[in-house]
């Protein structure tokens, strides 16, 4: 097909890995890599990632996601919402000693324990070299042409849906199955478990790696720990409400050491227990990206972004056994055409 782009943004890696690349810098997580992460596993423990996919509870993080919504599936006859707790004597015929439960769920992608995929964000870039900037995504796709909706029919097969990425969806991570070695760095504890709203500059985010002699080598996936989803957990899907978006640690990504970090380090993928890594730029005349680490790891590096993972008791036995590095394995649901979507990562150690 032809060139997406005529020029890249700077510091971007478009076309480093094909025209057409929807991976980015996932694709550094190689075969090695996946045996170097094989190679950190001594103890033979694993822990889950994932909050239970119903929390935070409510929608006072984010106005535009809820809590999933789950109900019993049609019946044979096409009688929605009752084929749960049947038995099947009663409902099908008296020889049958079966009782079933069938259900479906309508799910918010981006509610609980997520990947944000390469479309999540994109920017305003002038990326045919004409003087105007015009909206593109990661390796130069577009919207309308390569991202489709809202419209009617966005994918094309007559299923109902009304949008869909046909390319950087969250479908290929899942392909190639996100695993291969990680580490994490432990904000928590350095910064005395404080649950304050504290941006974390490079100064101190260089100090805790340095402290724990973390060791981060090209192609791993780093993990941040802040304490944000132990609280979350906490509050049993009863979040306060006046705290729950302004609390915890986050990368201070007004400070350019740390974009330059992530620049330099060569990881592959960047995750937090926080909600979106970072905080909010603010407002000002200039025309600017409200979220700098979002536009700098989807929309350039392609280097997807974790949220909301829960790292509490792996964070714990790490530091318990004087260790940062583990084996994760963390694909995303295969669901085509997403911009995100919920996971259960798994760290073996």
């Amino acid at each position: 097909m032809a060139k997406r782009w005529k020029q890249r943004p700077q510091d971007s890696n478009w076309g480093d890995w094909g025209d057409d690349d929807e991976l980015g810098r996932v694709n550094m997580i190689t075969p090695e890599k996946v045996l170097e992460g094989v190679r950190e596993i001594s103890a033979g423990r694993s822990f889950a990632l994932s909050l239970p996919l119903d929390l935070p509870g409510g929608s006072s993080l984010n106005q535009r996601r809820y809590p999933p919504i789950l109900r019993p599936t049609e019946d044979l006859k096409h009688k929605p919402d009752v084929f749960y707790n049947v038995v099947g004597r009663d409902r099908l015929h008296y020889s049958f000693t079966d009782v079933w439960s069938d259900d479906l769920v309508t799910l918010w992608l981006q509610y609980s324990t997520q990947w944000d995929a390469l479309v999540h964000q994109g920017a305003l870039f002038d990326a045919d070299g004409d003087g105007v900037e015009e909206p593109v995504y990661y390796n130069g796709f577009r919207p309308d042409e390569d991202v489709i909706g809202p419209q009617e029919d966005a994918k094309g097969d007559g299923s109902g849906s009304l949008s869909f990425a046909r390319h950087l969806g969250l479908e290929h991570m899942a392909a190639h199955g996100v695993q291969g070695r990680a580490v994490l760095i432990d904000i928590a504890h350095h910064l005395g478990n404080t649950e304050e709203w504290t941006a974390v500059s490079w100064k101190t985010l260089r100090e805790i790696i340095d402290a724990d002699k973390v060791e981060i080598r090209p192609g791993d996936m780093v993990i941040l720990h802040t304490g944000y989803a132990t609280k979350i957990l906490e509050w049993n899907g009863k979040p306060d409400a006046s705290r729950i978006q302004a609390m915890y640690p986050y990368l201070d990504a007004q400070d350019d050491g740390i974009l330059q970090w992530i620049l330099d380090s060569g990881l592959s993928a960047l995750a937090a227990d926080n909600y979106a890594v970072e905080g909010f730029a603010p407002a000002s005349r200039e025309p600017h990206t409200l979220l700098p680490i979002h536009k700098l790891c989807l929309f350039k590096l392609g280097i997807p972004l974790g949220e909301l993972w829960y790292l509490h008791d792996l964070a714990a036995w790490l530091r318990e056994n004087n260790r940062t590095s583990f084996l994760l394995t963390a694909p995303p649901l295969r669901l085509p055409g997403a911009a995100g979507g919920p996971l259960t990562p798994i760290a073996t150690v």
